[in-house]
């Protein structure tokens, strides 16, 4: 299983303009937690700081961080940016999940 972790062109763009309204050196960095309805769920902030042992993932304007303890959990999975009838949201495709809820925030491994 690949350890990359890719954000799609539809997640960049909508990060970019995040990012854009958000200031000179704004990241966004994506974590995983305990909690959930499933056990673990991801969180998105815009950070201004990257540590020294963050993955930086970057594609066109977009800058992505993730913490070392989060990497295990998200490899191998893409960020996408989904716009439909229930709303828009960043969606993480992660082929480590073996169970999920509705609202796609919250998981198991």
């Amino acid at each position: 299983m690949s350890t990359a972790i890719t954000v799609s062109e539809r997640a960049a763009r909508r990060i970019g303009e995040i990012l854009k309204s958000e200031g000179d050196g704004a990241m966004l960095r994506i974590s995983v937690e305990g909690g959930g309805c499933s056990g673990f769920q991801y969180k998105f902030d815009v950070d201004h700081a990257k540590a020294e042992d963050d993955l930086v993932i970057a594609r066109e304007s977009a800058v992505v961080l993730v913490d070392p303890a989060s990497v295990p959990f998200l490899a191998g999975s893409e960020v996408d940016f989904v716009d439909d009838l229930i709303g828009a949201s960043f969606r993480v495709v992660n082929p480590n999940a073996t169970a999920s809820c509705g609202c796609g925030t919250s998981f198991s491994v």
